[in-house]
This record gives C-alpha cells, structure tokens and sequence, in this order.
C-alpha cells in the first residue's frame, strides 16, 4: 500500500500522545481511500477517549466516536476512516502482543506513536505489515 500522511496529522498524533502520557492515546486516521485499497492517503488525525479501563497499558477507542466517523463518512466527499492510532508511552513503534492479539485483520492501518516516532502498520489477514509513507505539508 502507497501512504501519503499530512504534515498537520502527525503533528496532531505526538500532541496527542505527548497530553495523555503516561496513558495511551488513540484516535481515527480518516481520509481517503485510491483505488483497490493500493494507495491511502490520511488528511486528519482525530483524538479520541480512551475508554479501557487500564489505560496505562491498554488503549479502547471511544465506540460513539467510531460510529460517528462511520455516519460522517456517508456524506459524499467526506474523509473516510483509514484506520487508528494509539501510543505506547513505555515501549517501541511497534505492534505489541496485545495489538497482534486485538487486531481486527481488516485492512485498516494503524498507527502506533512511541515518544516521537510514528510507524505505520497495514493491519492485514496474515497480520501487521510494516509501511512506508510520505509526508505531505499542510
């Protein structure tokens, strides 16, 4: 998959990770989607509550945000929901046993912040896929 991230939604996922640390933070990438699913491109990170109940160490998007973005991407012309992005404030980029373990295998991506660094995941049936992507200045 081809991945083109804004400028503006990096910096919204450190802001966000940086803000709720020690916790983790996570929210929706949205944006728009090429053809086959070949190409993403991510235009917004939006934060959402963390809603587990052990946040240090474990991150539950906010199921109204989720369906809200859903009901949202109906309107023609709106960003779709690419995937999500949660941060590991003690541990790497990387999916951890619990994200392999959760992970849906829907072809979403996934973004994990740890300190600074963003790495993005292709969630796919046989697992997490490392991507590569652009950035795009906004």
């Amino acid at each position: 998959m081809e991945l083109v991230v804004t400028s503006r939604a990096l910096a919204a996922m450190r802001a966000h990770a940086r803000a709720a640390h020690p916790q983790e933070a996570c929210g929706l990438l949205l944006g728009a989607m090429g053809e086959g699913a070949a190409r993403a491109s991510i235009s917004e990170a939006r934060p959402t509550a963390n809603v587990h109940p052990s946040p240090r160490t474990h991150f539950e998007i906010d199921p109204a945000a989720l369906i809200a973005a859903h009901r949202a991407a109906r309107v023609p012309g709106a960003p779709t929901l690419i995937g999500y992005y949660h941060a590991h404030p003690a541990g790497a980029a990387v999916p951890s046993a619990t994200d392999r373990a959760l992970a849906a295998r829907d072809g979403r991506v996934w973004a994990i912040i740890a300190a600074d660094e963003v790495r993005f995941w292709h969630d796919l049936p046989h697992g997490f896929v490392a991507l590569s992507f652009g950035i795009r200045d906004v």
